[in-house]
């Protein structure tokens, strides 16, 4: 593993990142962190069982998409929130007639507020297409899988390799909080001196999947479990 200022890098089979990742998720944990970006983080990670082009593929698209807004959080498709705007209209010109000015302007305002609901989620959701299209289809070929969130930064690519040589990658983990990294980066120095051999992670009972691309995973037994020295 190389330590910078930018993070902890490591170049190896998939065995070797997945470890890097386990690592470095274990170190966070010791220092008592929790909550939803680890979790994110966790997930992404890459495992054992998965495959880069596929697993990681997918996992960075759905973590680098567009955040749901109001209405999406709400539950409501954008034709739902016109014909609720179109309601509080009519309900406004209603208080109108009532001799209901201040009704009326309120009913106008959640009106207009449904409209720029609508407008937001049709939005977001024509970007998110777009996202998926242009990430999937061009920008894993131009640039590496990557995570990001308020705790980390991380990136994994396959590393070029020579012909009838194991498939190599690169995976780059940046800890945001500079006072937790050196947290983790202690922690990660305890492992290289304390732990022998570490046990990888396998999914259980998952029949014949490849790991990264083109690797065989482990047996899913209880002997099986990769270990790297």
């Amino acid at each position: 593993m190389e330590e910078s200022i930018s993070g902890f890098k490591h170049r190896g089979s998939w065995g070797d990142i997945v470890e890097h990742g386990e690592r470095i998720t274990s170190a966070l944990r010791d220092a008592g962190v929790d909550g939803e970006a680890f979790e994110e983080w966790d997930e992404w990670r890459p495992k054992s069982h998965e495959r880069l082009s596929q697993d990681v593929n997918e996992k960075t698209a759905a973590q680098a998409s567009v955040a749901e807004g109001e209405g999406e959080k709400a539950g409501k498709k954008p034709e739902e929130d016109l014909q609720s705007a179109g309601r509080k209209l009519s309900e406004s010109y209603d208080k109108v007639e009532e001799g209901d000015n201040e009704g009326a302007v309120e009913r106008w305002q959640d009106s207009i507020d449904y409209v720029k609901r609508a407008a937001d989620s049709a939005s977001r959701k024509a970007l998110r297409a777009v996202e998926d299209t242009v990430y999937r289809k061009v920008m894993t070929q131009l640039a590496p899988y990557y995570f990001d969130n308020e705790l980390i930064s991380a990136n994994v690519q396959r590393a070029a390799r020579g012909t009838g040589e194991e498939d190599q990658f690169i995976f780059e983990v940046n800890v945001n909080d500079d006072d937790l990294k050196g947290a983790v980066s202690d922690r990660l120095s305890e492992y290289e001196s304390e732990v022998d051999r570490w046990h990888i992670d396998t999914q259980k009972e998952t029949a014949t999947v490849e790991a990264a691309e083109g690797v065989e995973p482990p047996r899913n037994d209880p002997e099986s479990k990769s270990t790297t020295n």
